[in-house]
């Protein structure tokens, strides 16, 4: 059976981005850090122009987000990101999760559709991916949809950096208790730590 799962990239204080986020600086001072462990182990390229790791334990945790059949994410982690260039992965749909239209065209970008509720949002999802998981991005989303019990999974890549600042995956929760389940530790490259959880709703 299908299952929503939220796919974040963090750092041991909890951060997604660091300080100053910006459209010249979508994931903060020093938040491309978090995401070193998806490249390879060569010379650091800031331009991601080298191919995904292809072996080890972080290559099988790439090669799972990218089998999922739709995404779900918010606009401030995809339009910071110039849309993904309208495919995430695969030609899957992906659904933005705004009640504001687009600042960015995407006329040109048919797999992207916006929706301006959680709720409606997961359940296209869910109807697109068919019998494939759906990948969840971006802190607000998964706040939303946390407290609406529709996020199934967690797997958080937990980056060994301390951030300090920044915005934090999980800072705008309500107080209420939200049990989890963990299902799996993996220890990758470059020392992030992937750990997989069950919300039990």
């Amino acid at each position: 059976m299908s299952a929503t799962v939220l796919y974040m990239s963090l750092s041991l204080d909890g951060f997604i981005a660091g300080p100053n986020e910006g459209p010249a600086n979508a994931l903060g001072d020093g938040g491309e850090l978090l995401h070193d462990w998806l490249w390879t182990d060569e010379e650091h390229d800031p331009d991601r122009s080298r191919p995904m790791v292809s072996t080890g334990v972080n290559s099988e945790v790439i090669s799972e987000f990218m089998a999922t059949g739709a995404v779900v994410a918010g606009r401030g982690t995809f339009e910071p990101a110039n849309g993904w260039g309208g495919d995430h992965h695969d030609g899957v749909p992906i659904f933005i999760l705004s009640r504001e239209a687009p600042s960015i065209d995407i006329d040109s970008w048919p797999l992207v559709t916006y929706v301006d509720d959680v709720d409606v949002a997961f359940r296209n999802a869910k109807e697109a991916a068919g019998d494939k998981n759906v990948l969840v991005h971006g802190a607000a989303v998964a706040q939303l949809a946390l407290t609406a019990g529709i996020l199934d999974e967690l797997e958080l890549h937990v980056v060994p950096v301390l951030l300090g600042q920044g915005r934090r995956l999980f800072d705008n929760l309500s107080p209420e208790q939200i049990p989890l389940e963990r299902t799996r530790v993996l220890l990758g490259g470059g020392g992030v730590t992937h750990l997989h959880y069950r919300v039990l709703h």
